[in-house]
């Protein structure tokens, strides 16, 4: 049985991820599946103003929200799955956070961007390949937008030029 650990924060691109697993278990194979939302800290000047239990209650109400639609996915599929949460960086919790269950993989879900897009975007996805040790399985949507796939790397090489220009 594997062990997959699968970072949810509400988007579609998670939802993705989610069906995949799905479509996953109804092939027989044997998953133990762990979600996990990780929620920012507060900034210490919020956070001396409010006791842990209130900052505790919201990030737990935050992750709920979060959690919700890939819980009910999960639960009209009927795959069992835990739920974790977290506080702090959300590439190292989360990476921390699969070492510590000992997963197989993690799975995350991502939109499709340029490499230059990425290159100049701190994403969540080049994070985890950052500090996991644990592979992770990068699932997409079937296609990119034209906009995904050329618009952002053009206006970025226009502004370049414009630059250069001046």
């Amino acid at each position: 049985m594997s062990i997959l650990l699968l970072p949810c924060d509400g988007s579609s691109h998670t939802l993705v991820a989610v069906r995949h697993l799905i479509d996953s278990v109804r092939k027989r194979a044997m998953h133990q599946i762990h979600l996990v939302n990780v929620q920012p800290p507060f900034t210490a000047h919020i956070a001396r103003h409010l006791d842990r239990d209130t900052r505790m209650d919201f990030h737990r109400e935050r992750a709920g929200k979060a959690l919700a639609e890939a819980r009910k996915l999960l639960d009209v599929a009927g795959v069992a799955y835990h739920v974790h949460t977290e506080v702090g960086d959300k590439a190292r919790c989360i990476a921390h956070l699969a070492r510590r269950l000992q997963c197989d993989r993690i799975v995350v879900g991502t939109a499709r961007k340029s490499g230059l897009v990425r290159a100049f975007q701190n994403s969540l996805t080049s994070g985890i390949l950052e500090y996991s040790t644990v592979p992770v399985e990068v699932i997409t949507e079937d296609r990119a937008s034209p906009l995904e796939r050329v618009g952002i790397p053009a206006g970025l090489g226009a502004g370049l030029a414009l630059l250069w220009l001046f």
